[in-house]
């Protein structure tokens, strides 16, 4: 069902003249859909409390199992407090597996193929821009084989109906 199983983690990125920003986002394993994300300058934990943050807000009534990896800022007391007091259940992949965490990855890898590694950013706006058009063509637009040929909130609103 939806909100049972999301993971996150952080994937970073290029701009400018070497400057580098870093997306963090949370995928619902249910139908694959990056359901709150951030983008910023610095990878730390406002970055990843704000994405949790704007997950919760959105789906209030969620108390999902949330998987990350081991990055300081899921193993922070502040992480913890946060999921904790939003009932959900912390897992973590093992010491150095990014296996376990795929499907996170997998979302990364098909952002840099079919957006980022196209083109050449010249400011942090232009970026920031560029991933929202993503993320809402990805949750929107972008059919996959295994929701029916459905693209992910297709999917999941016919699954609601």
């Amino acid at each position: 069902k939806p909100n049972e199983k999301w993971v996150t983690d952080i994937t970073h990125i290029h701009y400018g003249f070497g400057s580098k920003a870093y997306l963090s986002a949370i995928k619902d394993l249910y139908d694959g859909s990056i359901i709150a994300y951030r983008v910023g300058r610095y990878n730390d934990n406002p970055l990843v409390m704000d994405t949790i943050k704007a997950a919760i807000q959105a789906n209030p009534d969620a108390t999902p199992l949330i998987h990350s990896d081991r990055g300081s800022q899921y193993t922070s007391k502040e992480y913890r407090y946060i999921t904790t007091e939003a009932g959900m259940t912390r897992s973590m992949s093992r010491v150095g597996n990014c296996i376990d965490n795929a499907p996170i990855e997998s979302f990364f890898g098909h952002f840099k193929c079919e957006c980022y590694n196209l083109k050449q950013y010249k400011s942090f706006e232009e970026l920031k821009e560029d991933i929202d058009k993503y993320i809402t063509f990805y949750n929107k637009e972008r059919y996959q084989e295994k929701l029916n040929s459905l693209a992910p909130l297709e999917y999941r609103h016919q699954a609601v109906a």
